[in-house]
């Protein structure tokens, strides 16, 4: 495994921080040893952390993909230059441990499952919300030169069992002829030929939206843009305590107290449960695993096959994420610990190099390069939120994207920037209501998530 650099007077990296036993992330902590942090050169240069009381117009609670957009778009249709406030490194939490996939969606449902939930209609318009979304995206890193090593292609939605090849192509069915979108099955030999040799697939479902990032260069490039509007964004400078008095919102961090007149979160599964008692329990952190392997020789390129670099993910409820990076490794991820005191159990790494083994053959017992895990931000009812909240004036949230945020945190930052900037956003169901609130309970539901993984590992594997 390469090492990564340390930051400049940093602290280990806690490779068993848990969001929901943590009291708070404290300051100047290494990055995660992922991939991205190691390929991606130097840690960008921000602003510091605060270093004194200060006044500003809106502060934006973490910098990730979501805080940086949503800065961004505050100065580009606002003319609002924000104020980012960072707990450590910039993007420290899942926009630099992410899998580096772009796919058309937000959150874990599927376009029949909106349909069951809110009917065609808001179906469409959710739909309409992705395409835009995934516009928005690709113009950024277009119009901006963020150079982030995009691998267009679509994504493949590749079948690891045959029973699961019908749902496939009823799925590609309705986006065709629901929404038409452009959808398509391949055939277990097509796959082979065109795609990837995966053991495991039996075809697959391919979407033509689907690219492949570098995930730390992409939130830099972002950091780069949102400084050169205005943005002023501060590292090390995690919000200890909050409060709402006087018409301001008081951010206490270890060198002063922001005072701002509205403020916008966007931390997904990093903040710690006492930020704001409103906010308490809003997801439910869920872990993933990635690695990484050496670069793979000629001979194990053919014998994997690969020939789209762009996103590639199973039918598992447990899925696993995977691609060819450019320069020839092989990334994968997974699900993975329950709790952040069992995340470095050396059984999850076992059953991910499993994982990639059973899919390329040829890979059994390759050398890694890099490994990590991360907190994903899962909502209680699957969809993300971009929500103000109606008892906490000047305050608003954007959480819940499920392992589905590269693309959309893009537009869910902007429309976050509408609601502070008091414009309207689409009557959606992803606006402006809350998430569901799960208050004492969230601890005591990784008791239900044990026996959950238990159960989706039986019907994944065995069933």
């Amino acid at each position: 495994m390469q090492a990564i650099a340390r930051r400049t007077d940093s602290v280990p990296f806690d490779p068993l921080y848990d969001p929901i036993h943590a009291q708070a992330l404290g300051p100047h902590s290494d990055y995660a040893p992922t991939y991205w942090i190691g390929t991606a050169g130097p840690a960008p240069e921000a602003d510091g952390p605060v270093s004194g009381d200060m006044d500003v117009d809106v502060a934006v609670i973490g910098s990730g993909y979501t805080g940086l957009s949503t800065a961004i778009h505050l100065a580009k249709m606002h003319g609002i230059k924000a104020t980012v406030l960072e707990a450590n490194g910039v993007a420290y939490g899942c926009s630099t441990r992410n899998g580096g996939q772009a796919q058309i969606s937000a959150g874990r449902l599927k376009r029949s499952q909106w349909i069951d939930r809110w009917g065609i209609d808001v179906a469409r318009g959710l739909h309409a919300e992705m395409i835009e979304g995934f516009d928005l995206f690709r113009g950024l890193i277009r119009d901006h030169a963020i150079d982030c090593d995009p691998q267009e292609g679509g994504h493949y939605y590749i079948a690891h069992k045959p029973s699961l090849m019908p749902g496939l192509a009823k799925e590609a069915a309705l986006l065709n002829d629901s929404f038409g979108y452009g959808a398509r099955m391949l055939s277990r030999d097509e796959v082979f030929e065109t795609v990837a040799r995966d053991h495991e697939a039996h075809g697959a479902m391919w979407e033509p939206d689907g690219t492949g990032i570098h995930a730390a260069k992409l939130a830099f490039g972002y950091l780069r843009v949102a400084r050169e509007l205005g943005a002023k964004v501060h590292t090390d400078s995690p919000v200890t305590h909050w409060e709402y008095r006087g018409g301001r919102h008081h951010l206490r961090t270890p060198g002063g107290i922001v005072r701002a007149r509205r403020v916008a979160v966007a931390t997904a599964a990093y903040a710690p449960r006492g930020l704001h008692p409103r906010l308490r329990d809003r997801v439910m952190p869920i872990m993933s695993n990635s690695v990484v392997t050496r670069v793979l020789t000629p001979a194990e390129i053919e014998a994997i096959g690969i020939r789209k670099l762009s996103p590639l993910t199973d039918t598992r409820t447990l899925r696993h994420y995977y691609r060819l990076l450019p320069d020839n490794r092989l990334q994968i991820g997974s699900r993975a610990a329950i709790t952040g005191r069992d995340a470095a159990n050396p059984s999850h790494l076992a059953g991910l190099r499993e994982g990639m083994a059973r899919k390329f053959p040829a890979l059994r017992g390759i050398e890694l390069d890099y490994s990590w895990w991360g907190w994903v931000d899962v909502s209680h009812d699957m969809m993300p939120r971009i929500t103000g909240l109606p008892d906490l004036p000047g305050a608003y949230y954007t959480l819940g994207y499920g392992g589905n945020g590269v693309m959309y945190s893009a537009m869910a930052g902007r429309r976050m920037a509408q609601l502070v900037a008091g414009e309207r956003v689409p009557s959606l169901p992803i606006f402006n209501t809350e998430l569901p609130h799960e208050g004492w309970k969230t601890p005591f539901r990784r008791l239900g998530q044990w026996g959950l993984y238990h159960l989706y590992h039986y019907r994944d594997e065995r069933a």
